[in-house]
């Protein structure tokens, strides 16, 4: 029997996952993700500060030439009698194939086709775009939409700056814009006074379609989205930082270096300027099912993220001495956001600090099979909720919004 099947085994359809963290060289980490102290540029200075942590990932990082093997893909930890094997995820998908992801998934995608993760900046990323299916694909990728949500509990301070801008000022024409990228070399591009900023209000989120410009702002913040780590940068200064013009041409046909037309095209237009864009980006929890009848039952289950098709995610709170059983009709990863106690055959717990390299008991990844038929989730304390954020791939059964 291989590590993948003793793995799913084990875990009865439960499989555990090591930490998994990921640097950006551009960013300066907001210590809100666990991590020691110490261990924030464990990677070593010139990797720059390790401000993401991936979840459920098959998708490798994109950090450029120094980037480490295997960096930003989940592993399995199977564990029998003291002795501890890895295996990635990627592998186990590929090997397991519908006896993990179900064949609604396996059959349409032979992949798990996204991952989540946690970014946490100090402060603002730069505007900047992730490509629509057809530009990525010229470049061997897929393309990228995503979601926000800003979990209270890894958000006790805002940063240096909670607002995130989305796309552009409606009337803002590609003239306008196109005077911004041409200016990237010399300085500030000045390209955000063409948009504007959104607040941003932990226990909320926000859709993000390809194609629509973005400045994320400095919540942490969990964000699902397709398998993918296409982007390109285009504001040029963010705070006193400089922005790299390479990343400004990151993921473009060689055939398009240099062509600013290409940086126009990739854009969904309509998206960018759209004058509703609160209104059509911005994402309230919605519960599952009426509170009052949840809440009898021990639970409070809400969706997050559920405006792409791509994947969804869930928040679910399990209250004080609840013992439940919850069932989903699609695979999951999650991650553990506060309280401790099982999970199927597991222990589950929240930690306060891992160190770099440390393994833990707050992330797994779910089985259709073992969703379909329930997992019950137990919580002992008397105080302290259970709260884990799921994470789901595309089309979800269950979401019906």
């Amino acid at each position: 029997m291989s590590i993948a099947q003793k793995a799913l085994e084990q875990g009865k359809g439960i499989l555990r996952l090591a930490p998994n963290w990921v640097p950006r060289s551009f960013c300066i980490p907001g210590r809100r993700i666990k991590l020691h102290p110490d261990d924030y540029y464990a990677l070593g200075g010139e990797r720059g500060g390790i401000d993401e942590r991936w979840f459920a990932s098959t998708t490798p990082a994109d950090n450029g030439p120094l980037t480490g093997e295997n960096e930003g893909l989940s592993q399995i930890i199977f564990e029998d009698n003291g002795k501890i094997e890895r295996l990635l995820l990627r592998d186990a998908v590929e090997e397991l194939k519908s006896d993990l992801l179900g064949e609604r998934i396996w059959n349409k995608y032979e992949s798990w086709p996204m991952y989540s993760k946690f970014f946490d900046n100090k402060g603002a990323l730069p505007h900047h775009v992730h490509h629509r299916d057809e530009h990525a694909q010229l470049t061997n990728q897929y393309g990228k939409p995503e979601a926000y949500y800003f979990p209270p509990q890894v958000n006790n301070h805002g940063g240096d700056f909670p607002y995130t801008f989305f796309g552009l000022n409606p009337g803002t024409t590609k003239d306008h814009l196109m005077e911004c990228l041409k200016n990237f070399t010399k300085g500030d591009n000045k390209i955000t006074n063409l948009s504007q900023a959104h607040r941003l209000q932990p226990g909320t989120g926000w859709d993000v379609p390809p194609g629509v410009l973005h400045a994320p702002g400095s919540l942490c913040t969990y964000e699902p989205q397709k398998a993918s780590d296409v982007f390109s940068m285009y504001e040029s200064l963010v705070g006193d930082a400089i922005v790299p013009e390479e990343l400004l041409w990151k993921d473009t046909p060689e055939d398009r270096l240099g062509d600013y037309d290409w940086l126009i095209e990739i854009l969904d237009w309509e998206l960018n300027v759209d004058p509703n864009i609160q209104k059509n980006r911005f994402m309230e929890p919605l519960s599952v099912k009426s509170l009052e009848e949840m809440k009898a039952d021990g639970y409070i289950d809400k969706w997050v993220c559920y405006k792409s098709k791509d994947f969804s995610a869930k928040e679910l709170t399990v209250l004080p001495g609840a013992a439940v059983t919850i069932k989903d009709s699609a695979a999951y990863g999650m991650i553990m956001m506060q309280g401790h106690g099982t999970m199927g055959v597991w222990d589950i717990e929240t930690p306060t600090m891992i160190r770099f390299g440390q393994l833990s008991h707050d992330e797994f990844f779910v089985s259709e099979k073992a969703a379909k038929e329930g997992v019950k989730i137990v919580n002992p304390s008397k105080t302290d909720p259970i709260v884990m954020l799921k994470h789901f791939g595309p089309d979800n059964p269950d979401l019906d919004i």
